[in-house]
């Protein structure tokens, strides 16, 4: 038996090419997931997340992809296309922000989900459309069997998202990535959709990927949190050390911008100043720079270094240092990021 992780990606790249010049959306991206354990990918939008995650489905048109991304050993950088969709959706999955427009709105449910297990298991027509029903009943759904004959415009925001997930998990595969899989969901359903994912995962032991801005989605489901910054990994740590102890300025500023239960009324947010960065002009030092507060108040040196010197990932040395824990910043440690008073 391989000791392999089940997803390993190592030096992802991803690039296009534009009217206005080379855009590298993922810049030298490294990370690992295990089964039966989840991984949460953080930071503003533009920060490279959905495009990584698209670049592990080889979903890309167009782009160059470099690297390695490794499911369970086996290479998939590189595969012809005929191999790579045997792949998708048999032992890897996605969930996709807006369900409604992933759901065909001439086709129903129910044939929709049937037709993935057909496609993949050369099922027969009655035991494809049982699997959808039981799928369907799985993730929650009443009356699945009578639902399943209805189209996606007849399903509510929360409903067409679990039945996302139940075609997802038909043929029951061993990743699932979930893109902002409760994006535009109210609270309640937004957590029932979480507790879904997480009984899924407990039940069939799955690696997942859980793509979001929201750091409390991640504090609920996550177990180890990948932050990135302007295409790159600029942290990386198990989900409760980086909530205890944010070992990189952008993620002190992304806890800092949350609003907190001890707030008096008029107590105003705090966002991160500034924009994210072009990706089609990298500047020569951290890209973060511009924003950083730890940047605005060090010294003459320390902010050259900061301008003109790109930082690398790196051990972190704060009080929750570890083997696990990493961090992209010239001056990484508990001094490195002052406290913001609220």
């Amino acid at each position: 038996m391989s000791d392999a992780p089940l997803l390993e990606v190592r030096d992802l790249s991803v690039t296009f090419t534009t009217p206005r010049g080379t855009v590298r959306a993922v810049d030298s991206l490294d990370f690992t997931v295990e089964a039966g354990r989840t991984l949460g990918i953080v930071g503003e939008s533009g920060s490279g997340k959905s495009v990584t995650s698209l670049a592990v489905m080889g979903l890309h048109r167009g782009a160059e992809v470099a690297g390695s991304i490794a499911l369970a050993g086996q290479e998939l950088t590189g595969l012809p296309e005929k191999r790579l969709s045997k792949l998708r959706g048999r032992r890897m999955a996605m969930i996709f922000q807006d369900p409604l427009s992933s759901l065909h709105p001439y086709y129903t449910v129910g044939e929709q989900i049937a037709e993935h297990f057909r496609v993949h298991f050369r099922a027969g027509r009655a035991a494809a459309r049982k699997r959808a029903v039981d799928m369907l009943g799985e993730v929650g759904i009443p009356e699945p069997a009578r639902r399943a004959g209805e189209y996606p415009h007849q399903f509510s925001g929360g409903m067409r998202q679990r039945a996302m997930i139940a075609m997802a998990l038909a043929c029951e595969p061993e990743l699932l990535i979930a893109d902002e899989p409760t994006t535009a969901l109210d609270v309640t359903v937004q957590a029932q959709i979480l507790e879904l994912i997480a009984r899924l995962q407990q039940e069939h032991g799955l690696g997942v990927v859980m793509i979001t801005h929201d750091l409390g989605v991640v504090a609920r489901v996550a177990h180890e949190v990948l932050v990135m910054y302007g295409g790159r990994a600029v942290e990386q740590a198990p989900v409760d050390d980086l909530f205890a102890d944010p070992a990189h300025p952008y993620t002190r500023g992304l806890l800092d911008s949350l609003p907190r239960l001890d707030d008096t009324d008029d107590a105003p947010l705090r966002a991160i100043p500034g924009s994210p960065p072009s990706l089609l002009v990298r500047a020569p030092g951290c890209a973060f720079a511009p924003r950083c507060r730890r940047a605005a108040v060090g010294t003459d040196t320390e902010r050259a270094l900061c301008a003109t010197r790109r930082p690398e990932l790196g051990p972190y040395a704060g009080p929750y240092a570890g083997p696990a824990r990493t961090s992209a910043c010239h001056h990484s440690g508990p001094a490195a990021v002052p406290e913001v008073s609220r």
